[in-house]
């Protein structure tokens, strides 16, 4: 059975399936990549946690930064906030984003109830 939360025209916020909860991609505005990171973290602890999930069953993430430059600066951010021994498989390059003021997207995969 497939489960779709806050479906729009375009997308779903959170589609479930077989135990894996796929949220939409994260952007978030911000002045620094630091401020863009955390908010899009929010973002995504707020989904994971209407989609049965957690920080700590997070399979996958695939993050799009708008310039390599900030990898430093996403990971200041990102280290903090994964628990620790609980790493998912991840992957980050550069893109254009939709907008010129976004600097990243998250793509994130967990494991649900």
């Amino acid at each position: 059975m497939i489960e779709r939360i806050d479906t729009g025209i375009r997308s779903s916020k959170i589609v479930k399936h077989n135990g894996v909860a796929y949220l939409t991609g994260q952007v978030a505005e911000g002045d620094t990549i630091q401020d863009q990171v955390r908010a899009c973290l929010k973002n995504v602890d707020d989904l994971l946690e209407r989609a049965g999930s957690s920080r700590e069953k997070l399979l996958r993430v695939t993050i799009w930064l708008a310039d390599m430059s900030d990898f430093d600066g996403l990971n200041e951010v990102w280290n903090a906030w994964v628990p620790e021994g609980h790493a998912p498989a991840r992957a980050c390059g550069e893109a254009k984003l939709a907008k010129e003021k976004y600097k990243v997207e998250f793509i994130v995969y967990a494991a649900c109830d």
